[in-house]
């Protein structure tokens, strides 16, 4: 069979702010609303498997239908923003939408759902509209709405759904902002309220059943930091009636009657026990999911809770006492993180996740060797906001992007010493920020240009102690990676003051700790105060989350004043002498494009030619060319100029450009970039064309040949959408045309081929080569594409471990695979869906 000419390589991402937004399937299978999709995460493969995308607003609940033999789920529910929730079905493998519940006219901010009659799905969700629903889904594709509760000006914050001892009577629990918990009976056709259950003293954030033996056990907690375990049992005719006994001290029970057609059956509920540990709102509770043993469903008396406190705890009765005490906590210290919104726990008890306000995933493993113990494990995680942009390092070996979360991310590879496939995965964040941060530009193999919301552009180095975790984690040489890194001088790490902005080098000489005698002699008051958080690590795999906020940070180097608005975009040139700068504009002054000395970090120039926002700049891969694109339609094509004795700096003039009569857009330009040769370039824009112009020839003589002029050099290709990103690929197709990415405003990605030498009239120049299909694509704009610098697919190439092989086979070998390998090409992508993608491309199958 041909391979896919399109492959899903990594997705970097997280899960949204929100309680109910992750669920652990039996089969393994970690389920989490990722902005407008849902994404399925293998935790053991350590890469997600799949995106769901049907919500058209954020999703803010996920649950899988636990079956009753716990065999791997065959159906997912989801709520989102759009006031709708989806029912996914697996068919050959892959989740498609099922069905579809509409009604409420608020956004769904808790689902939960059983098997009534397989497969028939009773559905509860709960909204910010003050009601709770329950939905019956069957094969007819359809969802029936059998009951709205209305709670008036309440809200339910969490819903769960059990069967009655016994009985396949539904029950159903809603936890609430009256700070007490409903119990809801499905008979006759009717729900009925059975019971109310008081004892918090805050709002209810979460509840949920379990059954054990006979009898139903409900888990809430609540804002008051505290969590309540209910028993409910079936009362036989015997028990309701008989005196009471004044003799044995018993907790007080409330009873409640459940007719069905002709039986009816008592059930009694009381109160098993109050757990107390927690500081802070708990906000989740999970019971550990029953097993089979010898033939027989088992349920595990563990009840997980997540809590604002930054801790989550294990809690199981005692076995002489049967008191409920804490078995583990594990939890963040330090760091500038809120707490836990919730948690879920592995099908055999083994790990547990929890995720946070910023979107990470908290997973911790049991240890294997010590009982009782748990160590953080390795997770996905990415932005929780747009991203705005991306790069190569000039190698192709990691990747750095910027987004409104605040943060720069940079990923990599993961080779593991067992010799598996690489994993992509985050190890580092250079640069965590108070300005939502829109733009990057790489200058050098370890040293970046970044702006955000601010007028200010910040320069950022590596640290040593960064470097020498890249070539672990990757498995490259570290004397080779420290020497191109000029480590003589290199601070070990960085650290931001309390209040400030800028990272802050920390070298050898800070890491010192004070001795005892310092400790007393504090000769003013901010002695008292360490300064720096940074605590040198060692990795050999990627880093948790608190571990990124503290001690992956790059200090900055060099701060670059000289705009008058928020920066928008950077580009740096091949040489990595030169980069420019341009801000937001609505008036010609603001419009130019400043360019900086990379070695003196002086500003050289300003250029001035738009009238409106600069959106994107590109120099061309031979550096003697720059490229700007504008909001105003047109773009300008700067030259540089020959050094002379009394300008050794480089400087530029304009070379060409197109004006209000020339511009064949009509629409803001979004995106432009060069072809590897520097003959042509391409435009991207609102008007959905995109168009290579051309030829950009410069003589090599010292004079200034007559411009040449420079016109559309292929037919205009109309790509249906607004085409907000743009790139050529470095490495030209076997046929010698071009290969060219397009992004657009819907999130689909479109692969053409492009061939000058094809007469344009009538199209026949472009060729549609592939496309990215609805689990592949991003649910909003994509807002950046860049391509791999070079052929193949970062952490495979010379990866061939030596084997027994003699030397010439093992040359055969590697030969065939450095082959194979220069087959594909790698494409990365940014998009507002908080995503970054990184697709596999199979230049032979295009």
């Amino acid at each position: 069979m041909a391979p896919p000419a399109m492959e899903t390589c990594h997705v970097a991402c997280c899960a949204n702010r929100t309680p109910n937004v992750v669920s652990w399937s039996r089969g393994w299978t970690i389920a989490f609303g990722t902005c407008n999709s849902v994404a399925l995460y293998d935790p053991q493969g350590k890469r997600v498997v799949s995106l769901l995308n049907g919500h058209t607003d954020r999703v803010n609940a996920v649950q899988w239908v636990h079956r009753e033999d716990c065999a791997p789920e065959s159906h997912l529910v989801s709520g989102g923003s759009d006031n709708r929730l989806i029912v996914w079905e697996a068919q050959n493998g892959k989740f498609i939408q099922s069905v579809e519940c509409k009604g409420h006219t608020g956004p769904v901010c808790a689902v939960d759902a059983i098997y009534v009659d397989y497969p028939k799905i009773l559905v509860a969700s709960s909204a910010s509209d003050s009601t709770v629903r329950l939905w019956l889904c069957s094969d007819a594709k359809d969802a029936e709405c059998l009951h709205t509760l209305s709670f008036g000006s309440g809200f339910m914050m969490d819903v769960s759904l059990a069967l009655l001892p016994g009985s396949r009577v539904p029950i159903l629990s809603c936890g609430g902002d009256d700070s007490r918990v409903h119990l809801y009976v499905q008979s006759d056709k009717q729900l009925q309220k059975v019971m109310t259950l008081q004892g918090h003293e805050d709002w209810v954030r979460g509840v949920a059943w379990a059954s054990i033996g006979g009898e139903l056990l409900l888990a809430s907690c609540s804002q008051d930091c505290l969590i309540r375990v209910w028993r409910l049992c079936a009362k036989s005719g015997t028990d309701a009636r008989t005196e009471d006994d004044h003799t044995i001290i018993k907790m007080k029970e409330d009873v409640f009657e459940v007719k069905e057609r002709d039986a009816s059956s008592v059930f009694a509920v009381s109160l098993e026990t109050v757990l107390a540990g927690h500081e802070n709102w708990v906000y989740g509770v999970h019971w550990q999911p029953p097993f089979y043993k010898g033939g027989k469903l088992q349920q595990p008396l563990s009840l997980l809770s997540a809590s604002m406190d930054k801790t989550m705890i294990l809690w199981a009765p005692e076995e002489g006492s049967g008191v409920w005490v804490e078995q583990v906590r594990v939890g963040e210290v330090g760091g500038n993180t809120l707490g836990f919104y919730g948690c879920q726990m592995s099908p055999d008890g083994s790990m547990i996740v929890a995720h946070a306000f910023h979107g990470a995933l908290h997973l911790w493993c049991q240890d294997q060797d010590k009982e009782g113990e748990w160590r953080p494990g390795v997770v996905i995680s990415g932005h929780f906001n747009a991203v705005q942009d991306l790069s190569w390092d000039p190698e192709g070996d990691f990747i750095l992007s910027v987004g409104s979360d605040q943060t720069a991310r940079l990923f990599t590879p993961w080779r593991k010493q067992d010799g598996k496939k690489a994993t992509w995965h985050e190890i580092s964040r250079p640069q965590i920020h108070g300005y939502d941060m829109q733009c990057l530009a790489m200058v050098g193999r370890f040293q970046f240009v970044s702006g955000a919301d601010e007028k200010v552009l910040r320069v950022f180095q590596a640290p040593r102690n960064f470097v020498e975790n890249f070539a672990n984690i990757s498995g490259m040489s570290r004397e080779k990676l420290l020497t191109s890194s000029d480590c003589a001088n290199l601070p070990e790490g960085a650290s931001t003051p309390a209040l400030g902005l800028s990272n802050k080098a920390v070298f050898q000489g800070d890491l010192v700790s004070k001795t005892k005698e310092d400790e007393k002699q504090f000769s003013s008051v901010s002695d008292q105060y360490q300064e720096s958080y940074f605590h040198p690590l060692s990795l050999t795999e990627p880093p948790p989350e608190d571990h990124l906020l503290q001690n992956t940070l790059w200090p900055e180097v060099q701060k670059l004043y000289g705009h008058g608005f928020e920066m928008f975009c950077l580009a740096s040139d091949s040489a990595r002498t030169v980069v420019a700068s341009a801000c937001k504009a609505s008036k010609a002054e603001h419009a130019s494009v400043l360019l900086w000395s990379t070695s003196t970090w002086r500003q050289l120039q300003t250029l001035p030619c738009h009238t409106l926002t600069v959106t994107q700049m590109a120099f061309s891969p031979d550096a003697r060319l720059l490229l700007a694109v504008s909001r105003d339609r047109t773009w300008s094509l700067w030259r540089r100029n020959l050094p002379t004795p009394d300008s050794p700096e480089p400087q530029f003039s304009l070379h060409a450009h197109t004006g209000k009569d020339t511009a064949v857009h009509s629409r803001i330009i979004w995106s432009c970039d060069w072809s590897s040769d520097s003959k042509y370039f391409v435009t991207s824009s609102r008007d959905k064309k995109v168009i290579v112009w051309g030829p950009c020839r410069l003589e090599d003589s010292g004079e200034p040949a007559p411009p040449h002029e420079i016109k559309p050099f292929s037919s205009i290709l109309d790509v249906g959408d607004s085409a907000t990103a743009v790139a050529f690929c470095p490495v030209l197709c076997s046929d010698n045309s071009y290969l060219l990415a397009v992004g657009l405003e819907c999130g689909r990605i479109l692969l053409y081929r492009w061939s000058p030498d094809q007469d344009p009239a009538g199209g026949h120049d472009w060729g549609s080569c592939a496309e990215t299909d609805t689990l592949q694509s991003h649910s909003l704009a994509v807002k950046r594409l860049v391509w791999r610098p070079r052929a193949g697919r970062a952490g495979r190439e010379n990866n061939s471990r030596v084997g027994l092989k003699g030397e010439e086979d093992e040359q055969t070998d590697k030969e065939n695979e450095l082959e194979e390998e220069s087959s594909w090409v790698q494409l990365a992508s940014a998009s507002a869906d908080h995503s970054v993608k990184i697709f596999n491309i199979n230049k032979l199958a295009l």
